[in-house]
């Protein structure tokens, strides 16, 4: 992986799984052994939660009150764990999980999520199947659905939902006309779709995948969700044209732009188009210093604590 996309992949992983827990480690960053044991102590508390592996319980799902999606933020982070470490203790677990969850038509869109799925919901476990493929996770067995094209067949399903009709474009943050939530566009449905899209394009060489990246992208800016400092705002409604905004500001939305964006550097890299290089490295420098400014509270860098300012106290 290229050095500029890795350093932008650990940023980003570490702002979509950020939370409120707070738990003491002990953690030298320049030494690779604490890195490992450090991640190794995390995978093992994050486990401890999930028994979707034991007799009885359904593979790939959390204990209430866990959502779907998380279950599938959990995948990802396993995935991103084993790649990282080398350790494939869970490995087994994760593959058992990632295919229990796929649905009849190998989208991630099981019957028994229809109450609560979102295109967010979704788009969790399509990234994690595509880190899967990424770093060439442990393949299924033939006849089983493949990593790669299970992450194609959640970006295909989301495309095909772009909403033309309210705000010009844009996801809803539901799938589903009865569930609460329909009636709003929300940044990480849109995060989700964007960088599925920007990492098939880096992957597949495929200059549809890029168009759509920047057709998010530019919408998001459009309806100022991003705004001119690269702050990104939760959503807004339909009903108001997406001008009610809602200022919330969660560290996942700019975990799966900033890694989109980063894969957008690498695929204009690639095609030999340096000038929309030099517009994506400007966006990544943009996302990552207004996410010190947000979510980092200190008084300097030794001392600095990521915090979610959306619903913790600084």
């Amino acid at each position: 992986m290229p050095n500029f996309l890795h350093r932008a992949t650990v940023a980003a992983v570490s702002l979509l799984l950020a939370s409120g827990h707070v738990h003491a480690y002990d953690f030298d960053p320049q030494s690779t052994d604490s890195i490992k044991d450090v991640a190794q102590q995390l995978a093992a508390d994050l486990m401890s939660m999930y028994n979707g592996n034991q007799v009885g319980q359904t593979p790939g799902l959390l204990p209430q009150p866990y959502y779907w999606w998380e279950a599938g933020a959990l995948m990802g982070a396993l995935i991103d764990y084993w790649y990282y470490t080398g350790d494939t203790t869970y490995n087994e677990i994760t593959q058992q999980g990632m295919l229990h969850q796929v649905g009849p038509y190998n989208d991630f869109m099981p019957p028994n999520q229809t109450l609560t799925e979102g295109n967010d919901d979704q788009g969790f476990w399509g990234m994690a199947a595509m880190s899967a493929a990424e770093y060439n996770f442990q393949n299924p067995e033939p006849g089983q659905p493949q990593w790669l094209a299970l992450a194609q067949a959640v970006f295909n399903t989301q495309a095909a939902r772009w909403d033309t009709e309210h705000c010009n474009g844009g996801l809803r943050w539901q799938i589903f006309t009865w569930n609460n939530g329909f009636d709003y566009k929300n940044s990480i449905s849109q995060a989700c779709f964007f960088n599925l899209a920007a990492r098939l394009a880096l992957y597949t060489g495929n200059s549809s995948y890029a168009d759509w990246a920047t057709k998010t992208w530019d919408w998001m800016v459009a309806v100022e969700f991003i705004d001119e400092n690269y702050r990104i705002y939760d959503g807004a409604t339909v009903g108001h044209n997406c001008t009610d905004i809602t200022p919330y500001e969660f560290s996942y939305n700019v975990g799966g732009f900033l890694l989109g964006a980063a894969a957008m550097v690498e695929y204009s890299n690639k095609a030999m188009k340096t000038d929309n290089a030099a517009i994506w490295h400007e966006r990544v420098d943009g996302l990552l210093n207004s996410t010190e400014l947000i979510f980092f509270f200190g008084d300097d860098v030794n001392d600095k604590v990521m915090i979610e300012v959306a619903c913790e106290r600084t």
